[in-house]
């Protein structure tokens, strides 16, 4: 199929530059099904949307400040997303730009020029290279062993975590141009394992007031882990969508997360990377590693029912999953929601739907 499929027309003032003032007050569209007009919640009102018997999933990564700006020995201006971690303690897979004026052996320093803090190696293709932490004990790099003391790294953690809590900032896609003034607000409230290069978006617009509704209701909340990365936020630049390339990311599946997901009578995902981890897990029968799964029609779903989703980009992958998980009927959904104002993209808001396309009846 072409990548052309999957265009629409965004316009600007439809993108969400700040969350909401109240997380699960952004507004909720109801999926009703094939030929019929979607209704309108809340999140908040999730807990009354779905039903006992239900099983919530959550994918509870934690963004690091990942986006690091620094200095080149020339003066001129850097900057380093962190992506994931190699198997060499110290090194990790990172976006440099500017990649180009950057060749293996290059040193990175943080901003004022006096502290060295990377050392650019190899090229990995696509502005992807590897970043090695200059000063760790954990780096064949030499340097500057002391500065790493000053960031009072936790025994066991990988200092270039440390590294990133001290220097860096939180990575907000390139679309959000307003400064965000709470940086937990591109955190969801459940964050635990932290190693994102980004938010699991749909998440962000749960509370713990939601949470404690779910389980009032008999509907339990679980969680898996995914730590996204390029898989997830990798534009598709080739014509055809069977030619894109999608990155392996980390997740985590719990034994007892896939066996309550097999007993449920729905399993709901909390996002497309909650639905990957789960989808992965089942594809392989492997509970973690890293996958590269990318979903497209037609795709045989084995573990998700319903989706919470935000309104994605277009002509991205995610947008190609959700049209393996409803059909062409999104469309009709995000042209609803255009004519409706709604929010769209990561602070935006969401949509609850059923794959099965029974709608939302009780």
């Amino acid at each position: 199929m072409d990548t052309a499929a999957f265009d629409y027309e965004l316009p600007p003032d439809r993108i969400a530059q700040t969350p909401m003032g109240r997380r699960d007050q952004a507004r909720l569209l109801l999926d009703a099904g094939a030929g019929a007009e979607p209704s309108e919640a809340v999140v908040a009102d999730l807990p009354h949307t779905l039903h006992p018997g239900d099983v919530v999933v959550v994918n509870d990564t934690k963004v690091i400040p990942a986006r690091i700006h620094l200095q080149r020995t020339t003066g001129g201006k850097a900057e380093v997303l962190l992506l994931s971690p190699t198997a060499v303690p110290g090194t990790w897979e990172a976006l440099v730009r500017p990649s180009r004026s950057l060749p293996p052996g290059a040193v990175l320093r943080a901003p004022g020029g006096n502290i060295d803090v990377f050392e650019v190696a190899d090229d990995l293709g696509e502005g992807r290279r590897l970043v090695r932490l200059i000063g760790s004990p954990l780096s064949a790099s030499a340097g500057d062993a002391g500065w790493v003391d000053t960031l009072n790294l936790v025994p066991g953690v990988d200092p270039v975590l440390g590294v990133a809590e001290a220097l860096g900032e939180m990575p907000l896609p390139p679309y959000i141009t307003a400064r965000l003034d709470d940086p937990n607000r591109y955190q969801t409230v459940y964050a635990r394992a932290a190693g994102s290069a980004a938010a699991p978006t749909a998440g962000l617009h749960l509370t713990q007031e939601v949470l404690t509704g779910l389980q009032a209701r008999g509907i339990p909340v679980l969680t898996v882990e995914l730590r996204v990365g390029l898989g997830t936020f990798r534009p598709i630049t080739t014509e055809h969508i069977d030619d894109h390339q999608m990155h392996h990311e980390q997740y985590v599946v719990t034994p007892e997360v896939m066996a309550a997901c097999e007993t449920a009578d729905r399993v709901v995902a909390i996002g497309t990377t909650t639905l990957r981890a789960l989808e992965a897990a089942a594809a392989t029968g492997e509970l973690s590693g890293r996958t590269d799964l990318f979903i497209r029609h037609p795709y045989s779903f084995a573990v998700v029912d319903v989706l919470l989703t935000n309104f994605h980009l277009p002509k991205s992958s995610l947008l190609v999953l959700i049209d393996a998980f409803v059909g062409p009927r999104w469309r009709d959904l995000y042209v609803w929601a255009l004519a409706h104002d709604y929010r769209f993209l990561s602070f935006g808001d969401a949509m609850l739907l059923d794959r099965t396309g029974s709608g939302w009846q009780q």
